[in-house]
């Protein structure tokens, strides 16, 4: 019930803000009698692509710990808590960063997250069954890693590709939209002005083809960054460590996932998927991320 109105919520802000802008920009609609629109159309679905994505990023630290059920340190209870604090405090100061808000949240499974709109205002997280079974230099390896996620900008550059693809989506959507029900209405000599229902049902069909191709962009992209903060890791702890950590991992991943869907893309890992769920995936093969590392020798 939670994730559904953090999800409403979520969507009436977004829905706010791009209305407001789109105003003070003085957009109008972008489909006239006179066809359509091209920059009209092309602000509009940049305004609502990007107002999405980065809502959800301003929103990112708040909702990550209402989902998992994160709890911040804010003073050691015991010496695990003090070690992953000192840990994170480290790690932060090598990457040049501000000491990011450190958290645990209740799941066996292991694994950890990182989020925040800036590097300097972020949060760092790692379940507690990891942070049980693991060993300390394991466990420091993947705090590594999502330090590395904040260091290098991650969830920015995330917001930045996925607005980037929701205006082009809606943008080639819409024009196909309104080909199509050009072409209708030029064999309904009854047809009236403006968009009809082929307009409609088309950018529907458009968006869901459209979105899912783009996907395949926004999946590769997250891999990509995977390795970049699995070298990352590697740099703030070690080579040896971060191998261990994704090996270590590796043996574990049978382990329902407990992380809500939209934390999963910054997780340290995620269920191994083959075939074309495998280009889907938002994490790379964890053979493959122990192999580029072994790679750097």
């Amino acid at each position: 019930m939670m994730r559904i109105g953090l999800f409403l919520l979520t969507n009436i802000a977004v829905l706010i803000v791009a209305s407001i802008t789109l105003n003070l920009l003085g957009v109008d609609h972008y489909v006239s009698g006179a066809g359509l629109n091209m920059t009209s159309l092309l602000i509009f679905c940049a305004v609502f692509g990007f107002a999405g994505s980065f809502i959800s990023l301003f929103l990112s630290k708040k909702m990550a710990k209402m989902t998992t059920g994160t709890e911040i340190i804010t003073q050691a209870r015991n010496s695990d808590e003090q070690w992953l604090l000192d840990t994170v405090a480290e790690l932060s100061e090598k990457a040049g960063i501000k000491m990011p808000e450190v958290g645990i949240f209740p799941a066996q499974q292991a694994n950890a997250f990182a989020t925040g709109w800036n590097k300097n205002d972020a949060l760092v997280a790692v379940s507690l069954g990891l942070l049980q079974r693991f060993q300390k230099e394991e466990v420091k390896a993947v705090m590594a890693h999502e330090i590395g996620h904040v260091a290098n900008g991650d969830m920015v550059t995330m917001s930045l590709v996925q607005g980037v693809i929701n205006t082009f989506v809606m943008f080639f959507a819409r024009i196909a939209g309104y080909a199509v029900d050009s072409f209708l209405k030029s064999n309904d000599e009854e047809s009236q002005p403006g968009t009809g229902i082929g307009y409609f049902i088309t950018v529907i069909v458009f968006e869901i083809i459209f979105g899912i191709l783009a996907s395949f962009i926004v999946s590769w992209f997250s891999r990509y960054r995977e390795f970049r903060a699995d070298e990352a890791g590697a740099d703030l702890s070690s080579n040896h460590a971060m191998i261990g950590a994704l090996q270590r991992l590796k043996a574990e991943y049978e382990m329902p996932d407990q992380m809500p869907g939209q934390l999963t893309a910054f997780g340290i890992s995620s269920h191994m998927k083959s075939g074309l769920m495998e280009l889907m995936s938002s994490h790379p093969p964890l053979d493959k991320r122990i192999e580029a590392l072994q790679k750097r020798g």
